[in-house]
């Protein structure tokens, strides 16, 4: 549990901090404004994911309504339904298909010029389950011009093995955020955003095998896992129809693995009916302090998964959006479609089919259908 300690002790300091800052703001800031509830709308998604051997597609719906002046509530479904041939599986097992149904409900709350959200969600598969709680809350001040928001999430998964009813494990994880944005001018704005991770429990997978001496044997996680995570971000609007924004995320966690993740991306309307959005992000980081290709010693915890390994990550994405339909003041339908193409590239993680440094290529399709009223 150090690590729950660890993340309770500095969300408790970020707590703090904003407390002292709200206050001060509170005190000094003048009239306050109304927040803005979401606005009502209803979503249909059509996913499709191809790569690494895994195929998974499905469809997603979400409806968003308020109620009175100050509550909305949002529900939504997703599905994925997977067809895994991943290096993995087709190294130590055999290819299988299976389901996950998740279902999520919230409800956002405004009062002046704050905004609480609260919700849950539950995601199931054949032998997976996990179960989320969350609340965020968000307080503009300063006139608007900064926003503060502070979060919580609670999780809690249950691990099973499909032909093994003996296996069953439990996993826990806390999750704490902290973000303020600013708008510097009329046509920029930028964020920072930290998050605080603990996991507790099972935090890894029953079907993994890992390699010591060249034999399998099972894949074995320390069963703590703490987490820090910041992230900036900018956006502007460049004058003639067009924007941009770029944002960098660094990673470091207490099995070693730090991350760095880059992203720019560009956005422009064409007539009034069209808006066109591209972006490029890279993503590194290093390997686990227990990761191994082929381990040559005997440790107490070893791992071959590959998610854990040095590797570099670059992706290419679009996406178009169409209004179809506009009556100002009543409803908006947009048609929209993005394309995303992914390469992963690992340095210290080997094809056993080959003996060649493993790589591949990913796909991701999303069209759905937006409606606001």
């Amino acid at each position: 549990m150090a690590a729950t300690r660890a993340a309770l002790t500095l969300w408790r300091r970020l707590a703090a901090l904003l407390g002292s800052l709200l206050g001060g703001v509170l005190a000094v800031g003048g009239a306050a404004r109304a927040a803005d509830l979401p606005e009502d709308s209803a979503e249909a998604l059509l996913h499709v994911y191809t790569g690494g051997g895994v195929t998974a597609w499905g469809p997603a719906f979400l409806v968003r309504k308020s109620v009175a002046d100050r509550f909305s509530i949002t529900g939504s479904y997703y599905l994925d339904a997977v067809s895994n041939a991943s290096i993995d599986v087709v190294t130590t097992a055999s290819k299988y298909k299976e389901s996950r149904h998740e279902y999520a409900l919230s409800a956002d709350y405004v009062y002046r010029d704050s905004q609480i959200t609260i919700g849950v969600n539950t995601s199931r598969e054949p032998d997976y389950t996990a179960d989320r709680a969350r609340i965020d809350i968000s307080q503009e001040v300063f006139g608007g011009m900064t926003t503060v928001s502070l979060g919580f999430t609670r999780g809690a998964d249950k691990v099973r093995k499909k032909d093994s009813p003996e296996f069953s494990d439990e996993a826990r994880h806390w999750q704490y955020r902290l973000g303020v944005s600013q708008i510097l001018t009329p046509r920029w704005i930028m964020s920072a955003n930290v998050e605080a991770i603990a996991d507790d429990g099972y935090l890894g997978s029953p079907y993994r095998a890992a390699l010591v001496f060249g034999a399998a044997v099972p894949e074995r996680n320390p069963r703590t896992r703490s987490a820090r995570s910041l992230m900036l971000r900018v956006k502007g609007d460049l004058g003639s129809r067009d924007a941009m924004h770029a944002s960098y995320r660094y990673y470091r966690d207490t099995w070693e693995i730090k991350g760095h993740t880059l992203e720019l991306g560009y956005s422009r309307y064409f007539g009034d009916a069209w808006l066109a959005d591209t972006y490029l992000r890279y993503h590194t980081q290093s390997a686990a302090l227990f990761y191994s290709d082929n381990a040559t010693s005997e440790t107490v915890y070893v791992s071959r998964n590959r998610q854990l390994s040095p590797f570099d990550n670059a992706s290419l994405g679009a996406k178009v959006a169409w209004t179809w339909r506009k009556v100002p003041g009543k409803y908006e339908v947009k048609v929209n479609g993005a394309y995303e193409y992914m390469h992963f590239k690992f340095k210290d993680f080997t094809d056993l089919r080959t003996g060649s440094r493993y790589a591949h290529g990913a796909s991701i399709l999303q069209l759905f259908v937006t409606g606001t009223f």
